[in-house]
This record gives C-alpha cells, structure tokens and sequence, in this order.
C-alpha cells in the first residue's frame, strides 16, 4: 500500500516555498512522524513528516525545487515497513529515532558539513546530538585532514554552501550561496520600511542602576519560584505598555487612508536565528507577569535558535522591542517592522561618570533608541514616549503603579 507526502497547505500569503532539504533517499525506511523534508517559506520554515512507517519509493521533487500546497512531494511504500526486523533493521530505526529527535539547525548543520549521525556520539540528553557534538566533530576532522589547494564553488540551489578548504597558498577565497527565501524576505521588507515610511530616531539615555540592583536582589528568589531567570527585557517590555497606553498612536498603524488604533498590546521581540533576524510577538503583555514574559522569551529563543517558530508566532505585533546591547551595541538607529509605527531599541550597558544632585558618580547608562513614523507619530509624542519609559526604568515602582 502506497502513501502519499504532499504539499500542507501554506500560511495565509504565502503562495508557495522551496524544497530546503531532503532526510531521506528513494530506497531508505522511514518511521512515522519523522521528518521527510523541509520546505522553506519566506517567512517560517515548514517540516513535512511521515505518516506512515515504510520505505521511499519515489521523491518528485529536488533541492531548490519551488512547490505549492497540495502538490505530491513523495511516495511512501508501507510494505516495505512489514518486513521482519533484524538487527540491523533495529540498528537502522534506532538511528532514525536518533535523527527525528534533533532540532532542525542540527539536522541542517549536518546536511551542509555532509556528516551522518552514525558518525556521531551524541551527548544531549538521552544521547540526542547536538551541535555541539558537530563542531567537536568537525574541529576533530580538520585536525586530522591534510593540506589541501584553496577551492572556489559556487553553492548549489539548495542553499547548502559549497565545500570551501582555505590553506596558506596565498590564493583568494570567495565563496557564492543563493539567499534563503527568509533573508530575502526580511531585505524586501526592511528595504519597504525605508520607501515607505518617514522614520526619524529620538534617543535618551536611562540609568540602569535601579533595575540592575532590584534584579540582584530578588533574582534567585524569582528564579526558584517560576523557574526562569529575571533578565532585563521584561522591565522594557512593561515599561513600554505603560508608555504604550499614555500614547496610543505609537501603538497604531496606517491602513491606507486610515490609522489603527490597537487597543491591545502585543510586542515583537526581535531576536537573532541562524537563517536571520526574527520577530516573535508576545501576545497581550499588559495581562502577562513577569514571570510569563521571561518565560515566553525564552521560549521564543529556543524556538528561534531550533528554526521552529510557526507563522502564528511572527504574525502580527503592534511594537517591537530590539536589544543590540547583547552584541555590544553602543548606539543604533532600528529600523521599523511595518505597519508598526515604532520600534524601541535597546544597548550596551556601560559605566560613565554621570553628575547626580551636584556630585559625579559612576553609574551603568544604556542609551535607548526610538525610531517611529513621523506621518503618525509626532515628535513630541516620540521625546515623551521615550521619557516615559526612562522614568519607569530609573524608578521600577512606577511599573507596579502605572504612573
């Protein structure tokens, strides 16, 4: 009995994607529920798993291929599946068991470095590889490998890099790989940002003093009793719908002719992920504790380092929050996620002298960075905005009361 894998249907305006990455070859077993291919959209990356235990029988369609919902992807034989285990049947589904349980970056960190997993000890937890177990691998590899002539490719469609060696020959390196649907999406609409909006940037500076010492004092008590640790960007982010609420129109959008006043509050908290910058939104902050937003955060960074964020999970958001300050940013200009009509952005933070009632001290500063959209948001709502927040950091009480 064949089964048929075929295209699930795409997110909403998203008319088709590219076949990422095939798991499994024409001949080989498949276990049901494992990972057959990846199709890469221009917004998530999309896994299509088996739904049936058996063996490939045909792949329809190659690395870089373009496909749309509903088209056959592969067939899958379920006889093949009925033949009785040996030992090395057993072997080979232990593997396979071992492959289904790693996380997307780690399936395609070996796909691109053309490693297998039985090459691999895996120190995860209940022996699962991680990538760590590849870098060792790779580092143990290069070790080992001999001189080699410096080679130039150009990668091929399926956006695996090419096999680049560089030696000391004295020879130029240059390496071509197509962009990903992602990263190409994310110039398209950064570059439309800039077209389309009339974005001006305020900046201040806030004293992280407060902040830092209310998080040592209290940050192993909280950490105990919610199981997640206190970081900074939840003070941002409930600092920023306090403001949010005093200034609605920096929580509004253009529609045409009309501008969207949100009366929620759900905020994009940009992070970094292996195919490029990410924006999950976290929904309803307003209603969220601390507790919560620390514990969405971290959901949302695993999820991003693994390449697993859904469509639901970037969709929307009213406000973005941006922290440079991880990379060491001192001062930037963010640049905003249309049709939002601002973004916050956060920095390093460093000891300056800073002169407090008549006297110099030294205290931890953060500059901040309001980037917003001067056809909705005025500059005086954007300085208040901005000083609103400084306020709430420079006195977490406020926070709590909401004045």
């Amino acid at each position: 009995m064949n089964t048929e894998i075929k295209v699930p249907e795409l997110p909403e305006s998203v008319a088709d994607a590219v076949i990422a990455n095939w798991y499994k070859q024409v001949g080989e077993t498949i276990n049901m529920d494992e990972v057959l291919v990846d199709l890469e959209t221009d917004k998530v990356i999309l896994e299509v798993p088996a739904v049936k235990q058996g063996v490939v029988k045909e792949i329809l369609f190659s690395v870089g291929d373009i496909v749309t919902a509903g088209q056959l992807l592969a067939v899958i034989d379920e006889s093949g599946a009925m033949v009785e285990a040996t030992e090395q049947d057993k072997e080979t589904t232990e593997t396979s068991s071992k492959a289904a349980s790693m996380s997307p970056s780690v399936r395609k960190m070996m796909v691109e470095n053309s490693i297998d997993e039985t090459q691999l000890t895996g120190t995860g937890k209940g022996g699962r590889i991680i990538k760590q177990d590849i870098e060792n691998f790779l580092k143990e590899k290069t070790a080992e490998s001999p001189v080699t002539k410096t080679v130039t490719q150009t990668a091929k469609p399926d956006n695996v890099p090419a096999e680049v060696k560089t030696f000391d020959t004295g020879e130029r390196l240059e390496r071509r790989v197509p962009m990903t649907r992602l990263r190409a999406r994310i110039a398209e609409r950064l570059l439309q940002s800039q077209q389309q909006a009339a974005i001006l940037t305020t900046f201040n500076e806030v004293n992280m003093k407060p902040v830092m010492e209310l998080r040592a004092r209290y940050k192993e008590t909280f950490e105990k009793k919610f199981g997640v640790r206190l970081g900074f960007m939840s003070f941002f982010l409930r600092a920023s719908v306090e403001a949010l609420k005093q200034f609605p129109e920096i929580n509004a959008s253009i529609d045409g002719n009309d501008i969207v006043y949100h009366g929620y509050y759900d905020i994009g908290v940009a992070v970094s992920g292996p195919s490029g910058l990410v924006v999950p939104v976290l929904r309803d902050v307003d209603m969220q504790t601390i507790a919560d937003i620390e514990q969405s955060i971290v959901n949302y960074a695993v999820k991003a380092k693994d390449n697993s964020l859904s469509l639901d999970d970037i969709t929307g958001g009213t406000f973005t929050v941006t922290n440079g300050g991880v990379f060491g940013s001192m001062l930037s200009t963010p640049i905003i996620n249309p049709p939002q009509s601002a973004i916050l952005g956060m920095h390093n933070i460093t000891e300056r002298a800073m002169v407090v009632d008549g006297e110099v001290q030294v205290l931890p500063m953060m500059y901040l960075a309001l980037s917003y959209d001067h056809r909705l948001v005025d500059g005086k709502s954007a300085v208040q905005f901005l000083v609103t927040i400084k306020q709430m950091l420079e006195d977490p009480s406020r926070i709590l009361l909401g004045v």
